[in-house]
């Protein structure tokens, strides 16, 4: 007889598995990008992670705003925004305002692969320059130039000191009214969704709006009329400018009340004893017309 033989399959390593996901690594040389684990095994919204993920591929300068990342992703503006705001709120992305030589004021968006890391240290000193450090009013007064004692001295003037910011309204102290006619500003248009700050920062105009007279559908109809089709900034700053710069007519109001027209009492007919009204006691129409008939025959 031949030898027995057994159909059974070959013990698995001893270092493997028995369940679930088993990586097959393959080493990169090119084409890749290095994220977190705290990134990647985020809990909460896979839109998020994924749009995390394909920032953090693109080179520096491509554009990340949400009409590019929504013509990249299946998904909406709704969902864009929303992870946005997420991996802003977790410190990963930071939008800045920042001043070009020029003298225009461009947003700037840096992303983190740790959250609260430092934009001015480069990782790999043979890579993109470093991004510029913001700019801060400086007095002149405070510091001295050395010059040469020949060169005449040159008068310093200390620079302005800028305006302090005022401090924003939080959303619990603002009017609940006013928040009302904010949140529901995206059943009209989806596109106008306002984070937590946002609503705070224009809830005193509208709280305004609301004591100057003007109803909650009026305030509505003119923040969500002829809006763009694409936003290029946050819709915060069209509500804002709709508020400040484009306030709508106060309706007049009538000093006097409205005259009501006099109500004509009911009577009963002599005739008929029939209820009818009438400025003065007497007969109704049909024995008034009787009564005229009767004289006429």
């Amino acid at each position: 007889m031949a030898d027995p033989q057994s159909n059974a399959p070959s013990r698995a390593d001893a270092g493997a598995p028995t369940s679930g996901v088993i990586h097959v690594r393959t080493r990169l040389t090119a084409d890749f990008t290095v994220i977190s684990n705290a990134l990647a095994q985020r809990r909460g919204s896979a839109v998020t992670v994924g749009v995390a993920a394909y920032i953090s591929s693109l080179p520096d300068g491509s554009s990340v705003t949400i009409p590019a990342l929504c013509k990249h992703f299946s998904e909406g503006e709704i969902l864009i925004s929303r992870a946005l705001r997420e991996l802003e709120a977790a410190g990963y992305l930071e939008r800045r305002r920042e001043r070009t030589p020029t003298g225009h004021v461009r947003t700037r968006t840096y992303f983190y692969d740790v959250p609260g890391g430092d934009p001015n240290l480069d990782p790999d000193p043979d890579g993109p320059p470093e991004p510029p450090k913001p700019r801060r009013p400086r007095r002149q007064g405070t510091s001295a130039a050395v010059t040469p004692a020949s060169a005449p001295a040159e008068k310093t003037v200390a620079a302005p000191v800028p305006a302090k910011a005022e401090t924003p309204v939080p959303l619990a102290d603002a009017d609940p009214r006013a928040v009302a006619v904010l949140t529901t500003l995206r059943r009209i248009d989806p596109r106008l969704i306002l984070s937590a700050q946002e609503t705070a920062r224009l809830a005193p105009a509208v709280a305004r709006w609301l004591a100057a007279g003007l109803l909650p559908t009026q305030i509505t109809d003119h923040l969500t009329a002829r809006l763009p089709d694409y936003f290029l900034t946050r819709p915060v700053g069209i509500l804002a400018y709709r508020l400040k710069e484009t306030p709508l007519p106060v309706p007049a109001r009538s000093a006097e009340p409205p005259v009501r027209p006099m109500v004509v009492p009911m009577r009963n007919c002599d005739g008929c004893d029939r209820g009818f009204r009438s400025a003065e006691p007497g007969r109704c129409r049909d024995c008034r017309a009787g009564d005229q008939l009767r004289a006429a025959g």
